[in-house]
């Protein structure tokens, strides 16, 4: 008995393919996944250093405040005595920030005294540090030093 079936390579030709991804398909994904997977990593990275930065910053900020208020506290025969040559002057860094591990020695405070006129001084803080990509950043802060105060300077000056 004879069967209409047909020969083995013409039925091979006549089933269905199953799709599936050719290597070009494939290394173009592995291409755009590569690249998305570096710019996440240098994005990472720049906001890591972004939020490290913020944190010196403030942590900057509350020295030179804690070094004002020191200051503020001083006799002005004390603070006369600061050297009003126009240069920095190295300053040691208040022991309550030293203590703390993160901070140790990584910050230097320097102190710049003018002379504005007599019984008035402007005292610049400055504080430095190295960021973790090594760069140097520095923050300043200036205030007024008055013999008897700021508001009795300007009330009797003029």
């Amino acid at each position: 008995m004879k069967t209409n079936l047909p020969c083995p390579s013409v039925a091979a030709d006549r089933r269905p393919r199953t799709a599936g991804f050719t290597i070009v398909e494939v290394m173009m994904a592995a291409i755009v996944m590569a690249f998305a997977i570096t710019s996440s990593i240098t994005t990472m990275q720049r906001g890591f250093l972004s939020l490290d930065t913020a944190r010196n910053i403030t942590i900057a900020g509350q020295i030179m405040q804690s070094e004002f208020e020191k200051m503020r506290l001083l006799p002005w025969a004390t603070v006369d005595t600061y050297d009003a040559t126009g240069s920095a002057i190295a300053v040691t860094v208040d022991t309550s920030f030293t203590a703390n591990a993160f901070i140790g020695t990584r910050f230097a405070l320097t102190r710049r005294v003018d002379v504005i006129r007599t019984g008035m001084k402007q005292v610049t803080l400055t504080v430095s540090w190295r960021s973790y990509d090594g760069r140097t950043i520095t923050r300043s802060y200036a205030s007024y030093y008055g013999q008897n105060g700021l508001y009795d300077y300007f009330y009797n000056s003029l």
